[in-house]
């Protein structure tokens, strides 16, 4: 007998991205990651957050996948568990759309969310915009390329310092571990200190979001990078959005 292989409808890349989905729902985990097995994306899955957390652990995946609503351990104490240990990239499902569910998360350390239901493609849309961002803040620069000079690849802001080559931060001389999302957005600040980003520009550069998405993404992130950096660092332009502060 001579088995049947589906043609996947895309494919992410050479380097195709692991995703571990963690989904209570039986029916739209399965759903979710044959779609997603479709777009050429291996996936794992688990039905709980126990046992998301462990196979997080044993198979460290690219990018996970993670429904709020789950039984032992909930998305949002298995998106904090994981963020103590990793920076990977942590997309959240929910078809609860309550601004508190919402911060909820993305506090936890999400870096977006999407509700349900939702289509595959926005979906698959949504991972690689998230998948996109990761691998440009990680990414080594190319071997031909020439190396910068020091005074161009790091941003002192006061105390605040920002390695765009190494991208690392420091504070006080500290270092300070972002997330790949967190970095990107601190790298806009400091391109433009004392400048005023609007929010919808903040989503267009650091969110790859060229349509009219949910601004609390960006509000949280802000909470969480005036966390790390320090509160008075950013300040808040009521109706219109953020600039980071420099003394003098």
């Amino acid at each position: 007998m001579t088995s049947q292989v589906s043609t996947p409808v895309s494919s992410p890349g050479p380097a195709t991205p692991r995703i571990l989905l963690v989904e209570d729902d039986e029916v739209i985990r399965e759903a979710t990651r044959m779609a997603l097995e479709r777009y050429g994306f291996p996936v794992d899955t688990a039905a709980d957050g126990l046992e998301g957390l462990e196979s997080f652990r044993a198979r460290r995946p690219d990018l996970l996948l993670l429904d709020v609503m789950l039984p032992l351990l909930d998305g949002v104490g298995l998106c904090r568990r994981i963020r103590e240990e990793s920076q990977l990239p942590i997309l959240m499902m929910s078809a609860r759309t309550e601004p508190i569910d919402v911060i909820s998360g993305l506090e936890a350390g999400a870096d977006d969310y999407i509700t349900k239901p939702f289509e595959t493609a926005v979906l698959v849309a949504r991972i690689r915009t998230v998948l996109r961002r990761t691998r440009a803040v990680g990414a080594e620069p190319a071997a031909e390329a020439p190396v910068p000079e020091p005074s161009r690849t790091l941003r002192v802001i006061d105390e605040l310092e920002v390695d765009t080559e190494a991208m690392e931060v420091r504070v006080a001389g500290r270092q300070v571990p972002l997330t790949p999302t967190e970095l990107r957005l601190l790298l806009e600040f400091t391109a433009a200190p004392g400048i005023v980003l609007e929010r919808q520009t903040l989503l267009e550069r650091v969110w790859d979001y060229s349509w009219g998405a949910d601004s609390r993404v960006v509000d949280v992130h802000v909470q969480r990078l005036r966390a790390k950096i320090g509160a008075a660092r950013i300040e808040t332009i009521r109706g219109f959005g953020y600039k980071l502060r420099r003394s003098g």
